[in-house]
């Protein structure tokens, strides 16, 4: 027999649910008020009275009938009847019979009952209460007020490798290591104490039976309570998630490689972060080796196993050495060491377990292996192109669990990744000290007149290294009154350096002129990259080592009358943005690839620039100096930029006091640009339907306009241009026209469409009826030309203000 529940929200519980007392002929001797709420009839109305005759429709009685019978053989019955409301209408009950003895007076039952409904909802809510136990991937564990485990679910159960029966009464953590066991302590404690939740919080487990094993566990947990307040205990949610946790890691690490290894393209930086990449995200010591010819810049001969020099190392924890032999030594690799045999053959090596004496062994002293017990070891090659150019030693130490295929695979692509960064570095080590006088020649010498931002600048040549580097800069004025910003940097030092900066530099101008976005701007100067690679390796006029491949680049785009500004770098340093409060912050913009490397697409991002706000572009020489940290470098460049008010050449200058060394061993670059915002009266924008009837409206807006701006002697012009434009949109793009008048240093008309067909200008024949269109804007403005966006293409002209104020 069912017990009866007391559950606040049983519908069965007494307090809720109608009752029923039949005696043993099923005649009604006992009805409450829920019974008449729910069934319509009083208790007068039924009392005395067969049950079968008042509350059973004829077509349910043979239901009913079977549903009694099985009642009285087993004493009691459970399950769904519809029964007849007063009003005559059926109403689905779910009902529990119990029998009752009344000694001499033979028997009873007790009905107890509740709206199907509710009952159904209330099982749900059992069976899912029982899935959690029984079913449930996810574990799931019950403490008391007393932090003594009251049940688990099977999920733990498998989770621990220990039977579910054997938690019960034990205190929480008991089966951990006692750092772990103190985290799971405190954690229930403060949820109990304070009923604050703790929602997908990351904690590391290891077991006392399986210590060297370390997992991981999302655990969210809640406090407990019943209807009154009174604290009943603290319910964990606690999933496995070692897998994922290990597969975002590797994820992670490879992110990493791709934004920290190789911006600079020096071989010796290169090499530290590498190895400061892989500690302690996969291993406790790491360090880099690579083979002397590539650390002077020489291609390495193939199966080289030697001599090498140590460029990278990292261990975990400020007072652990690391491996013997500190960075820029050279460094012996026994004949049978692991090192020596990945270096000759270019294939990796996995120890998972070594022995204690695995250092001290015959043969084994020239390792190279960290003296803190180190228990596990990797040693992958960094090869590119075909070359091995060194290896990459990681050892284990701290961490229990030991190295597993998956880790050789993962520290395999990273140090292919990194092996290609270093190798490209190789190749740009020897420069020559003429890149002066050509770079000199192929930087903007004065910056041009333009409305959109007032620019500082600053350019500081390397007074140590092979040469001069390939850095540059560029203010170009675009249609629209926009601005395009740019600062880049091309990998290696001289001639070839120079040389490659001036046709980026160029092709940039020409990149400009076509009025690209950023991130279309980029990937063009991506592919040029490449082709001047290609070009430069078939003409063979240099060594591989001092050819020119690589670059970084930002490109912004700057619109004074809408105060956007669209930005996208590759692999360079993300600019500052000072708004006019005086709060300083890095633009938060995607790195992006060199240029060069290719592989990944570049992205643009578009932020609203208040006026007055200072966007500051430069180049690594201003935080990349080798005795300068990296977040120091950007934390006093923001300190420097955050008077925005100030003179603009002041503030450039205090960055440069504050950055730079009297003799900076790279080209700095500095370009400082405060926005500005035309003003609303500056500006006219209409929007024109696909009519004919739209060239003679855009005629009347414009002199109207042109007469308000005291611009009446380019009235006329102005009314053919866009008379003419407008006349095309109609005819050729089939869509609304948007009509634009800008007033800055020249008057420019814009006419934009949907269209993405491109214009063409051509001579007309003399019978030819059209076709003058274009002819006739090209003759009769001083420039014009077309800008293509996602919605589609902008048509613009400009014409001098010649006398006239502005």
């Amino acid at each position: 027999m069912t017990e009866l529940s007391e559950s606040h929200d049983d519908p069965f519980a007494l307090h809720l649910a109608a009752l029923v007392v039949l005696d043993d002929r099923g005649v009604v001797v006992g009805w409450n008020r829920r019974a008449q709420e729910l069934l319509g009839h009083p208790d007068t109305a039924v009392i005395g009275r067969p049950a079968f005759e008042v509350l059973v429709d004829p077509r349910d009685l043979p239901a009913v009938t079977e549903a009694a019978a099985k009642c009285r053989r087993v004493g009691g019955w459970f399950g769904v009847l519809p029964l007849r409301h007063r009003d005559g209408q059926l109403v689905e009950l779910g009902l529990r019979a119990h029998e009752l003895s009344r000694g001499d007076r033979g028997r009873e039952w007790f009905l107890t009952g509740a709206l199907a409904a509710d009952v159904l909802e209330w099982q749900r809510d059992r069976a899912v209460l029982d899935g959690l136990y029984r079913q449930c991937p996810i574990g799931l564990v019950i403490h008391g007020p007393d932090q003594r485990i009251l049940r688990v679910n099977r999920a733990i159960e498998r989770f621990s490798g220990v039977p579910a029966a054997d938690f019960r009464g034990m205190s929480t953590g008991r089966m951990l290591l006692s750092d772990d066991a103190r985290k799971a302590v405190d954690r229930v404690r403060q949820v109990m104490q304070t009923g604050r939740p703790l929602v997908y919080s990351e904690q590391f487990v290891r077991l006392e039976q399986d210590p060297a094993r370390e997992r991981v566990a999302l655990v969210s947990s809640f406090r407990m309570e019943d209807p009154s307040g009174r604290v009943l205990g603290v319910a964990e949610m606690i999933e496995d998630i070692t897998d994922r946790h290990r597969a975002q890691r590797r994820l992670a690490l490879l992110d990493q490689v791709g934004s920290r290894i190789g911006t600079t393209l020096d071989v010796a930086e290169t090499a530290r972060e590498l190895a400061e990449v892989m500690v302690p995200h996969l291993a406790d010591h790491a360090s880099v080796d690579l083979l002397q010819a590539v650390t002077r810049g020489e291609e390495p001969t193939r199966a080289v196993a030697g001599p090498v020099v140590r460029l990278g190392t990292c261990s975990v924890g400020a007072q652990q050495p690391g491996p013997p032999h500190p960075e820029g030594e050279p460094v012996e690799f026994g004949p049978d060491t692991p090192q020596a045999g990945c270096l000759a053959a270019g294939r990796p090596v996995l120890e998972p377990v070594l022995p204690p004496d695995w250092v001290a062994a015959a043969g084994r002293q020239g390792a190279q292996a960290p003296d803190l017990g180190a228990h596990s070891l990797i040693v992958v090659p960094l090869a590119a192109r075909g070359l091995v150019l060194g290896v990459m030693t990681l050892w284990r130490s701290r961490r229990p669990d030991a190295f597993e295929t998956d880790d050789l695979t993962l520290a395999q692509e990273l140090a292919s990744r990194a092996a290609v960064a270093i190798d490209n570095a190789r190749r740009f080590t020897q420069q020559q000290q003429t890149a002066f006088t050509l770079q000199s020649s192929l930087l903007p010498r004065a910056v041009p007149d333009q409305s959109a931002v007032e620019v500082a600048l600053r350019y500081l040549p390397a007074s140590a290294g092979p040469g001069l580097g390939g850095d540059w800069f560029d203010v170009i004025p675009l249609s629209g009154a926009r601005v395009a910003l740019v600062v880049g940097d091309v990998v290696g030092r001289g001639i070839h350096a120079a040389a490659t900066m001036g046709r980026l530099r160029t092709a940039v101008h020409t990149l400009a002129s076509l009025d690209l976005e950023p991130d279309e701007v980029l990937s063009r100067l991506d592919d040029l990259v490449d082709l001047l690679a290609v070009e430069q390796e078939a003409v063979g006029e240099r060594p591989v080592g001092e050819q020119v491949v690589g670059a970084t680049c930002l490109y912004a785009v700057y619109d004074p009358v809408s105060g956007r500004c669209s930005v996208a770098r590759a692999g360079h340093p993300p600019p500052v943005v000072t708004a006019p409060d005086g709060q300083v912050a890095l633009l938060d913009l995607p790195a992006g690839p060199p240029l060069g490397l290719g592989g990944l697409p570049f992205e643009a991002r578009d932020i609203e620039l208040a006026e007055g706000s200072l966007l500051c572009l430069y180049t690594n020489g201003i935080i990349g100096e080798r005795h300068i940290d990296a977040d120091a470098g950007l934390t006093k460049l923001c300190a420097a930029l955050a008077r925005p008010a100030g003179a603009l050449e002041r503030t450039c200058q205090a960055v440069i006091d504050a950055l730079v060394p009297s003799r900076p061993s790279d080209d700095v670059v500095l370009l400082v640009a405060r926005t500005r915002v035309l003003p609303p009266d500056n500006v006219a924008s209409w929007r024109l339907p696909p009519e004919p009837a739209s060239a003679g409206r855009a005629r009347a807006l414009i002199s109207a306009k042109l007469t308000e701006w005291g611009l009446e002697h380019l009235a006329f012009t102005t009314e053919l241009v866009a008379s003419e434009l407008v006349t095309n949109v109609y005819r050729y793009a089939g869509g609304p026209a948007t009509l634009r008048l800008i007033r800055e240093q020249c008057l420019v008309c814009e006419v934009s469409d949907t269209s993405h067909t491109s214009p063409h200008l051509r001579r007309a024949r003399t019978t030819d009826e059209g076709g003058r269109g274009l002819f006739l804007v090209a003759q009769m403005t001083e420039r014009w030309g077309t800008r293509y966006t996602r919605e589609g293409k902008t048509v613009w002209t400009e014409q001098p203000l010649t006398g006239t104020p502005v």
